[in-house]
């Protein structure tokens, strides 16, 4: 009787849910390792401001399209934003769904995490605060990259973080980007069994060393580099608006 029970459940439940919910978690992991990979790349692109405006122009002119088509088009870096602006928006609403939905139920949890004392279960929850402030904060910069994609450049970024007062959101979203960032790759390696090998405990340490390798060296070029912006846009304050001329050529 109690087979025949529990054979009747697991029916119904492969009947009312399927499949779904395994193909939305797929669809969440696969959004957030290519957005993942994206802010890996991103804040070594922002970088090469620290090695001279040159480059950075130079990085700029890339994604506007001026190497291929020997002209720059802002608006392919609006195009850019807008589909990893998609994707943002995509992954925030498959992964809300595992949020605690009440006050209660985040008591529970805290509660929980408590007795387990289980630094996963930390990491986890720290990956909730940083996709909550993420869900504002990143929205906010990737409206300004779709909206003025051509205020973008040595001076230009420089001014939007000094004279426009957006430093305090880009240091926030700096540093919840790369948590999020960085404890998703590892909880994604860990889910999918990537790199687990013969030793499992063994490759959970060697993966959670890395991330937090991750977490140190992407904050701290991640600092330098807003720092070195906001050295150049206090310089640069007297002149908010001017484009940056690189050896006789044009922003």
């Amino acid at each position: 009787m109690l087979k025949k029970y529990h054979k009747s459940i697991a029916d119904y439940t492969k009947r009312r849910v399927g499949h779904t919910p395994a193909r939305l978690d797929f669809i969440q992991s696969t959004t957030g390792l290519i957005l993942a990979l994206f802010i890996l790349g991103h804040l070594l692109f922002e970088a090469t401001i620290i090695i001279s405006k040159d480059a950075m122009l130079a990085m700029t002119l890339f994604f506007e399209g001026y190497y291929f088509f020997g002209e720059s088009y802002p608006g392919i870096i609006s195009f850019l934003a807008g589909g990893i602006f998609t994707l943002f928006i995509a992954h925030a609403l498959l992964a809300i769904r595992k949020f605690p939905a009440s006050y209660y139920e985040f008591r529970i949890f805290k509660k929980h995490m408590g007795s387990l004392k289980h630094s996963d279960t930390s990491l986890w929850m720290v990956q909730v605060v940083t996709g909550f402030m993420m869900f504002f904060l990143g929205s906010v910069h990737l409206y300004i990259m779709m909206s003025v994609p051509e205020k973008v450049g040595p001076y230009a970024s420089s001014d939007r973080m000094v004279s426009e007062w957006m430093w305090p959101l880009y240091l926030l979203l700096l540093i919840s980007v790369v948590l999020h960032m960085a404890i998703g790759l590892y909880r994604l390696a860990l889910k999918w069994g990537w790199f687990e090998g013969r030793d499992a405990k063994k490759s959970r340490r060697v993966m959670k060393a890395i991330m937090k390798g991750m977490i140190v060296f992407y904050l701290a070029i991640g600092l330098w580099s807003l720092g070195t912006y906001i050295k150049i846009g206090i310089e640069h304050s007297d002149n908010v608006g001017e484009r940056y001329v690189p050896h006789g050529g044009v922003e």
